[in-house]
């Protein structure tokens, strides 16, 4: 159930908002927004496994380092919303429990037109 969009066209000051459902069996999944899936700007991957938030960035088909935030705060086999908000110098994701966490814009991105969505979340909608 991976999803790719290559025309997305977000800029600085724009909410990208992201509403799923999470799978029952999953460990996890991952919201990618960059120019590729080899260049990332933010990567935010939720890890039930590990009971962890990831962030990062990916460069020329290169992970950098990984922002990691203990902060689950929802759970498998339910909907959910996320809030990504790009900034000239971060994202800033609000949580489904209203807790926001920030990831800088390491590479000053200043418009992204990919996104995907990959593993155990199934694309109810988005709204940019």
């Amino acid at each position: 159930g991976n999803i790719e969009i290559f025309n997305l066209d977000m800029k600085p000051g724009n909410i990208l908002k992201v509403t799923g459902k999470i799978s029952p069996d999953t460990d996890g999944f991952s919201i990618n927004l960059g120019c590729s899936s080899k260049d990332l700007a933010f990567h935010f991957n939720p890890r039930f496994n590990e009971s962890v938030i990831v962030f990062n960035s990916k460069c020329s088909d290169v992970w950098e380092t990984e922002d990691r935030h203990n902060h689950l705060s929802f759970f498998r086999d339910c909907t959910v919303k996320f809030l990504i908000e790009m900034m000239a110098d971060k994202f800033r994701v609000k949580l489904p429990d209203g807790r926001e966490l920030c990831f800088p814009n390491r590479r000053n991105y200043r418009k992204i037109n990919f996104m995907s969505v990959v593993g155990g979340f199934k694309l109810i909608s988005f709204k940019l």
